[in-house]
């Protein structure tokens, strides 16, 4: 375990289930300290070892809370350095009847209110936050997914295309980013095994090359790596993490 002035910091959005709790979990196992953000309280029966003191709750719909949880983040990093940044945290509405939202059925305010969370929130955020980043040569971790490159059974059409828009800031934030010694990288998780599993999820099994869900914990592991020494030469980069499905 490092010693308290060595830790590294990781902020953290959508850490309250799935992916984002196993996140928070693999760093702080290895050390990290952690600060998760989420438009929810702290949960009570979370075993994060920060707990409340280490969680700020944030409502990536809305410009102003965003810009506001901004500055907090900054008042809890006294050495002004952030090692990590990932934007987890999504949304993906569904009809009244828990059908797909496609180009047609989505109104104007469900588009900007997921580009809103899924897109211009991590702008925000990478912004508020380039010279703690900076300070640190730290890296950002943009999760997107695989309905960003096709089209996908469950996911809607502002979902997806958010998505895609993120995989584009990826790239553009690592060429502007990198001469400041900040690596940009993606994840494209395909098929996860969460509580937030669409009906219908089991028969695309029988189309994922390795016959399986992924877990949170294999996500999270790659995080991990993207925001690690052991990947110090790899940015501008979106890792598919889908058990072969994109194939």
């Amino acid at each position: 375990m490092a010693e308290p002035n060595d830790r590294k910091t990781l902020v953290l959005t959508g850490a309250s289930r799935g992916i984002g709790h196993a996140t928070v979990k693999r760093f702080s196992s290895a050390g990290w300290k952690v600060l998760t953000c989420s438009r929810y309280p702290f949960p009570e029966d979370c075993p994060w070892e920060a707990g409340p003191e280490g969680h700020i709750q944030i409502d990536l719909a809305d410009p102003a809370s965003t810009i506001e949880a901004v500055e907090e983040i900054r008042r809890r990093l006294p050495d002004g350095r952030l090692d990590a940044l990932v934007n987890n945290a999504g949304i993906s509405p569904k009809g009244p009847d828990g059908e797909r939202l496609d180009t047609i059925t989505t109104d104007l305010k469900t588009w900007g209110h997921v580009f809103h969370v899924n897109f211009f929130a991590p702008v925000v955020l990478a912004r508020g936050l380039i010279e703690e980043l900076t300070a640190a040569r730290g890296a950002v971790v943009n999760v997107t997914s695989i309905a960003g490159a096709r089209v996908h059974p469950f996911a809607g059409a502002a979902y997806a295309t958010s998505k895609a828009a993120l995989a584009a800031l990826t790239r553009e934030m690592a060429h502007d980013l990198g001469p400041r010694g900040i690596r940009v990288n993606a994840i494209a998780p395909g098929e996860i095994e969460t509580a937030i599993l669409s009906p219908g999820t089991d028969k695309l099994v029988e189309q994922i090359p390795l016959r399986r869900l992924g877990t949170p914990e294999e996500v999270a592991r790659t995080i991990y790596y993207l925001c690690t020494p052991e990947s110090s030469y790899v940015t501008g980069v979106e890792i598919e993490i889908n058990g072969g499905q994109h194939i």
